[in-house]
């Protein structure tokens, strides 16, 4: 079982950055897909970024650039750094983890972290 806790969230400025981070305990990361959901008020959650084992990355359309998925799997942790933020990000952020593929779909991944609060400021 992996326990995954998320950290660096908080109250940004539009055009601000934050770096949030996934640290993972109970297994290692190493053969797991790695990703970042986030859920907006009322809103279904939906995919942000991932990193597979192999170390290819993938990204949702509307990240255009602005975020960067990156994954230490000596140090067990996953980390997104988010520039140029918009006020349209405003959302809690989770980590996932999934054994397998994991894909761009909540359904993929079989372990969540309680998820950090991004609110960006117009």
């Amino acid at each position: 079982q992996v326990q995954l806790v998320e950290s660096g969230g908080g109250l940004v400025q539009a055009g601000g950055s934050l770096r949030l981070s996934c640290a993972a305990s109970g297994r290692s990361i190493g053969d797991y897909a790695m990703a970042w959901f986030r859920q907006a008020p009322g809103k279904e959650r939906e995919f942000v970024s991932a990193a597979l084992s192999g170390g290819s990355t993938s990204y949702a359309d509307f990240v255009n650039g602005r975020f960067t998925i990156s994954r230490d799997n000596a140090r067990n942790t996953v980390s997104l750094q988010m520039n140029n933020l918009k006020p349209e990000d405003t959302a809690v952020y989770y980590c996932a983890a999934s054994p397998g593929f994991g894909g761009s779909s909540r359904y993929g991944y079989h372990h969540w972290g309680q998820g950090t609060q991004v609110t960006v400021s117009s």
